[in-house]
């Protein structure tokens, strides 16, 4: 069952459910009749397309091949077409047992034929801290995005019982309490 406004503010309120914004944003003002709205933070990642020509996913990606940049709040990133960043939210969280948070996209970036997290749309219970988003401009011409512009929602859903073990407590969970965009640490896959 996804939870309403009034659900997701009593867990707020509870402290069951925890999201921590920036000082000069009431999470209560973000919140819609089934989810809350998460904002672009100012610092963000990309792979250096001229000094990297394989992504290979055993292998770590070395600091050298990637890039980060923390923007002015009244500086926008230009998104070109087809180029991909990883862009963490303002507001952290954690999402309680008895709860997934499903992402979803805002339907006015969407328009803007602006991609986000095409493919992990779900976050454990128990998962904390901010979210790296996944970005990608499909459009054919560039896309301003604006440090703390609302660009994402989440909605949550109870699950039909307490799961066994959490994001936290799995041993191969390694996005865990992340506060920069993180890149891909599918090479630490237990297999």
């Amino acid at each position: 069952m996804i939870l309403s406004d009034s659900e997701i503010k009593r867990y707020l309120k509870s402290w069951e459910l925890k999201i921590q914004t920036s000082k000069e944003y009431d999470i209560f003002s973000q919140i819609w009749p089934a989810s809350v709205d998460f904002r672009l933070w100012n610092t963000f990642r990309f792979y250096k397309r001229d000094s990297l020509t394989l992504i290979d996913p055993n292998i770590w990606v070395e600091q050298q091949h990637i890039e980060t940049l923390v923007l002015d709040k009244d500086k926008p990133f230009i998104l070109h077409p087809w180029q991909f960043v990883l862009w963490v939210t303002v507001e952290k969280i954690r999402i309680p047992y008895d709860l997934v948070a499903r992402c979803e996209w805002r339907s006015s970036i969407w328009r803007l034929w602006v991609v986000i997290h095409s493919t992990a749309w779900y976050i454990d219970p128990w998962f904390e801290w901010t979210i790296t988003l996944e970005i990608t401009n499909i459009n054919e011409v560039p896309v301003a995005l604006w440090p703390w512009m609302r660009i994402w929602q989440f909605a949550f859903e109870t699950l039909s019982w307490i799961c066994e073990i959490t994001y936290d407590k799995r041993p191969w969970s390694k996005y865990m309490n992340q506060i920069l965009p993180e890149t891909s640490r599918i090479n630490k896959d237990l297999n």
